[in-house]
């Protein structure tokens, strides 16, 4: 790499401070700090502050300036999948704790970790909170984006000119929500996953919940984790299919409803308290023209994307995190370090028919997949193929792959129980602690819960 000190007069926006636009702006740290002069790099954020579905926001519907929800977190949200497989290269899960933790810890724990690589450097100072993007245009003749922009907090719209421009804003938060003759007469509580704040309105209920994805998976053990009566589960085409506990079933899918009863595929009905769809989000950039819109459903290799990142039509224009996906943070980072040296001019891009060439190999092998375990191996070698274009920090691929195929063979063995097992880092090798409390029975998910000692707090008096 040579140090291109043209891209001072650059300017690069970045839409979204998630996961995948800090790792936009790590990647450009994490370049002037070997002494490259830097863009300018403007990133708009409309929460009030960084992390995107990470960030916990207890509203539903709209926020406090009336934009839509973006966030579909939940309380008593633990990670699903071992915390080995998405930890950074370059900040481990050791270097942040201190100590070991276990494999899968609950929401505010991932957040916390999130932010403290973001919070060593300046990324802040490049984040424009509370302002949405409202609009995108493109100049052929400029070669320039220009980005309408409301600042939420003060009632202001204004525009701004990029050369590049990075869309960072997720595609977990606009729910696809689908009608089911009679449902508009259900008596109790009908909502989407995206509304889902918590199992506690959920005791003593007999739930419903339609569709079959980690989302129906996890809201439904957490409600029989909680207290629910019973959760049974409406799959579409196949069921979830591992061995569920007394209290939880799987059934076909919904035909219709008569008031509080539903009625299946399979002939069989049942009255319920409660429906949450699980079936869900769709990819929508309402602030994108037609011909910039990324028109995809949700899968491994969305078309249309050079290496799953460039617009092929205009590579200036650059999507991340835009997969379905088994890796997260350290997938984020290795799409951030690609898009960083194209933008720097350090990376080439082949021609628009070779790009083409190039998703379709993609694609086909997309098309081909079996099963669980023939999609780690797809975005495992994406991931090895995007470190290979760029100086990410790499780790062991093949070990993390192992990994996420052990927790899918741990889930079908026990549902329950395999947030209890634990995993090496491949990234440091330290073997994760035990949690102290097994999963089932930790009704608490804060911090603070997680990480106290419990031989320590058997040394404090009682009387105290």
């Amino acid at each position: 790499m040579s140090k291109n000190n043209e891209m001072t007069n650059k300017r690069i926006g970045i839409i979204g401070a998630g996961p995948s636009g800090l790792a936009q702006i790590r990647a450009f740290e994490a370049l002037e700090a070997k002494g490259y002069a830097m863009p300018e790099i403007v990133c708009f954020e409309k929460q009030d502050n960084w992390g995107g579905m990470w960030n916990y926001s207890w509203r539903t519907g709209v926020g406090k300036y009336g934009e839509p929800i973006h966030g579909s977190m939940y309380k008593y949200l633990w990670s699903n999948g071992p915390k080995e497989c998405l930890e950074f290269s370059d900040y481990s899960f050791d270097e942040h704790f201190g100590k070991p933790i276990s494999s899968y810890p609950p929401r505010p724990v991932l957040f916390d970790y999130i932010q403290g690589r973001i919070k060593k450097s300046k990324a802040r100072e490049f984040i424009r909170f509370n302002t949405t993007a409202r609009w995108v245009s493109y100049d052929e003749d400029s070669k320039k984006f220009t980005v309408v922009l409301d600042d939420l907090k003060i009632n202001k719209t204004y525009s701004e000119e990029f050369d590049y421009l990075v869309v960072a804003s997720g595609h977990f938060s606009t729910p696809n929500m689908p009608y089911f003759k009679g449902i508009e007469n259900f008596p109790g509580t009908v909502m989407h996953a995206h509304d889902f704040r918590g199992a506690d309105q959920f005791k003593g209920q007999n739930l419903l919940l339609i569709g079959s994805s980690y989302s129906a998976e996890d809201i439904g053990v957490q409600c029989y984790k909680h207290g629910a009566e019973s959760v049974t589960l409406s799959y579409r085409s196949n069921p979830i299919g591992v061995e569920w506990p007394e209290g939880i079933k799987e059934v076909p899918l919904v035909t219709h409803f008569e008031d509080d009863t539903a009625f299946f595929k399979n002939g069989t009905q049942e009255k319920f308290d409660a429906v949450i769809m699980c079936t869900g989000y769709q990819h929508k950039f309402p602030f994108l023209p037609d011909e910039m819109r990324l028109k995809t459903k949700n899968n491994l290799y969305p078309d249309n994307l050079y290496k799953g990142i460039f617009f092929n039509e205009l590579p200036q224009l650059i999507y991340l995190g835009m997969q379905d996906q088994y890796y997260t943070f350290n997938m984020f980072d290795a799409q951030a370090w690609v898009a960083r040296d194209y933008m720097m001019g350090m990376l080439e891009l082949p021609s628009e028919n070779e790009r083409r060439v190039d998703m379709d190999k993609w694609l086909e092998r997309n098309d081909n997949l079996e099963n669980g375990d023939d999609e780690v191996d797809f975005q495992t070698d994406y991931i090895k193929d995007l470190i290979s274009m760029s100086d990410y920090p790499p780790f062991n691929l093949d070990e993390v792959a192992r990994m996420f195929k052990e927790w899918l063979k741990d889930k079908e063995d026990n549902i329950l129980t395999y947030r209890d097992k634990t995993f090496k880092s491949a990234v440091t090798g330290t073997m994760a602690a035990e949690h102290h409390t097994e999963w089932m029975d930790e009704l608490d998910d804060s911090k603070e819960r997680y990480l106290y000692e419990p031989e320590e707090e058997e040394l404090i008096p009682e009387n105290l």
